[in-house]
């Protein structure tokens, strides 16, 4: 199988692939789409970068390809449509960060609720500091039950925090709520009672500015929030209102669009928002998890040399479950 990388994968995991297929590196051609249109009429399968557009048009020069590998999360740039009438599998690690995804929740939460961080001691040797709250003692509200959002509540259960949750797409008799001691309640009911919220909802076009005026209405005031879902399931407006009257003490988002917070947006020049640009999936650990996962999904992908040499090594393998 010919194999285009357009993004590095960890050096045992491209050894193990280059001795099974034919792999070409060139990070390059996700800078010139006249290069990589012309690279790609041979390709079996291409691991992109989010830079890369996977149009209909860029389809058309690729005859050959079977299967498009991106180690990162979201499809904003493919055209899923035109891959699947193209019989095109497309491949990713959905599963890879869940627990980093956890984790920076858990870690947000942890920071926002003390509420010293990002005070400076400016020159003063006992700078005013507001009391904060220790998470076993608060109510936690969860806001979307995906993955990330079952592996924070498992985290969160062992240090005493009271757990409440929310999912649209989910009725409050399912079973799951139970099965993660999570106590299901009404959005605004949510909104309400936490004292803090920790975002993970899946976004769908649906749900743009799910999170507006007639939602942080409700909110409990000097609430923290902590988010990695995308920023469209804000209203920009809403949001900046409550953190500057103080419905919303402190606000973490992984991964905004920067138009968002730039020179004149309702979001720019807020102190008590922190943005990290799309760090939270982001450890050495995911990776490694997402990358064994991609090279063993590819060489499934091609039945002529399935039988060339076994799957990754075992511990590769274990390490991309």
């Amino acid at each position: 199988m010919d194999i285009l990388l357009l993004e590095t994968l960890i050096p045992q995991a491209r050894q193990w692939l280059e001795t099974r297929h034919t792999v070409s590196y060139q990070p390059q051609l996700a800078d010139d789409p006249s290069a990589l249109r012309r690279a790609v009429y041979k390709t079996q399968a291409l691991l992109v970068t989010p830079k890369v557009a996977v149009t209909r048009e860029l389809l058309g020069f690729a005859p050959r390809l079977k299967v498009i590998a991106c180690l990162f999360d979201g499809t904003d740039n493919m055209d899923l449509e035109a891959c699947h009438e193209r019989g095109i599998r497309v491949i990713q690690p959905a599963s890879a960060p869940v627990r980093a995804h956890a984790e920076y929740l858990l870690g947000g939460l942890l920071m926002l609720l003390r509420r010293g961080f990002g005070v400076s001691l400016g020159g003063s040797r006992r700078p005013d500091i507001r009391l904060g709250r220790e998470l076993g003692d608060s109510v936690i509200g969860i806001l979307g039950l995906t993955p990330a959002a079952h592996t924070l509540a498992h985290m969160l259960a062992p240090l005493g925090a009271k757990l409440i949750g929310y999912e649209p797409a989910l009725h409050h008799s399912a079973a799951i709520w139970e099965r993660l001691h999570i106590q299901p309640v009404g959005l605004a009911e949510l909104m309400a009672q936490a004292d803090a919220v920790s975002l993970q909802m899946l976004y769908a076009s649906r749900y743009a500015g799910f999170i507006n005026d007639a939602a942080l209405m409700h909110c409990k005031p000097g609430q923290a929030w902590v988010s990695i879902s995308r920023s469209a399931l804000f209203e920009p407006q809403a949001l900046a209102s409550a953190l500057r009257d103080g419905r919303i003490d402190a606000c973490l988002l992984d991964g905004v669009d920067y138009r968002l917070v730039a020179q004149g947006a309702p979001l720019h020049g807020l102190n008590n928002l922190i943005v990290t640009p799309c760090v939270a999936a982001h450890t050495r650990e995911s990776r490694l998890r997402a990358n064994w996962y991609l090279v063993d999904r590819i060489h499934e992908a091609a039945p002529a040399a399935a039988g060339m040499a076994p799957a990754g090594p075992a511990s590769a393998r274990v390490a991309a479950r």
